[in-house]
């Protein structure tokens, strides 16, 4: 992953707003009725980030693999999980370690992660130049900001404690998730919390240059998280195994092309926005596509093991870190969240 420098460089143009509607599906139709069906779930609203899946369904990537898929809006990763345990979706994208919590208090409903979408945590504490804080110890004593359930707010305790400060030290003000960036450009919070892609387009969104952004990621402190990951239900891969492989093998295949060539990502984006009659707006998405690519989906890991590709020292280090700062009563055994074997082989997930 390059340096913060390169980041900001490599994402240099401008933004606008997207505009986006509350309710709608899409789906590839399948030739012929036989072939099985996916309910997938998006973990929020459509965006870049979800083009491996866009690219399966303009491409026919999926049906060629005999499925038919379906999706539908994502409303965050703890509602994704809830509503992939209760079977309404089949397949969904979400935060693993909010899944590690929910298998934690519902051992007879078991999920499970099959592939991780972002090879690097996308959580991070964002500040403003013009408040003086450019160094994760000088938040000490600060007023941070986030909604009670942000992921990386509630794991704030195990990134202070990487950094070297107290996580007692700071005071939290809440607020609903839109309402996140206004606090900060307002002055009304020094510091506040979230994913990468999120925070900063909304933050240019609202005015803000973005070489005046502070980006203090959680693991440029070191720590071993990985990012979100595709969930399914364990009963559903006892039952579905070759349908779990054909998804990700297509998946996949549409996840090489977006590092490849993420112009046509992002169109491929914008036409499934306005074929769903949502607003995309071009110039955010292709800031938001440009950060995950940046920052998530490719790294020194992908690039030699491939995507997808998990290190067992590091995962088990995430899961132990997690584990601790959900406050779980145990900590599960890495497979018991992650489970790999579906994943294509290493010739159909290398990039170049």
């Amino acid at each position: 992953m390059g340096s913060r420098r390169q980041l900001l460089r490599s994402m240099a143009f401008g933004t606008a707003a997207v505009l986006v509607g509350s309710q709608w599906r899409r789906s590839a139709q399948a030739q012929t009725l036989s072939q099985s069906t996916v309910k997938f779930t998006l973990s929020w609203l459509p965006s870049a980030m979800d083009s491996p899946l866009f690219i399966g369904l303009s491409k026919g990537y999926f049906r060629s693999q005999g499925l038919e898929v379906t999706y539908e809006r994502g409303f965050g990763s703890a509602d994704t999980v809830t509503k992939i345990a209760a079977g309404q979706f089949d397949l969904g994208e979400g935060d693993p370690y909010s899944m590690m919590e929910f298998n934690s208090k519902n051992p007879d409903r078991q999920l499970r992660a099959v592939y991780f979408h972002y090879n690097n945590s996308p959580f991070g504490i964002y500040t403003l130049k013009r408040s003086g804080i450019n160094d994760p110890k000088q938040l000490a004593g600060k007023k941070l900001g986030a909604p009670a359930g942000d992921a990386p707010r509630r794991l704030w305790p195990v990134y202070a404690r990487q950094v070297g400060i107290d996580p007692n030290s700071v005071e939290w003000l809440t607020m609903e998730p839109r309402l996140r960036e206004t606090f900060l450009i307002q002055g009304q919070v020094d510091a506040i919390s979230g994913f990468i892609t999120s925070a900063v387009p909304n933050l240019v969104r609202g005015g803000v240059k973005l070489e005046d952004i502070n980006m203090m990621l959680y693991n440029q402190a070191g720590l071993p998280l990985y990012g979100n990951a595709i969930l399914t239900r364990a009963e559903f891969l006892e039952k579905h195994p070759d349908t779990v492989a054909a998804f990700l093998r297509a998946y996949v295949q549409s996840a090489r092309e977006m590092i490849a060539n993420p112009e046509q990502a992002l169109q491929i984006t914008l036409a499934e926005g306005r074929a769903t009659a949502q607003v995309l707006d071009e110039a955010t998405e292709r800031l938001r596509l440009e950060i995950a690519l940046n920052s998530l989906f490719v790294s020194p890991e992908v690039r030699e093991n491939g995507l997808g590709t998990v290190d067992p020292q590091r995962f088990a280090r995430s899961v132990g870190m997690v584990a601790a700062g959900f406050g779980l009563k145990t900590v599960p055994k890495p497979g018991e969240v992650f489970v790999g074997q579906f994943l294509p082989p290493m010739s159909e997930r290398s990039i170049a």
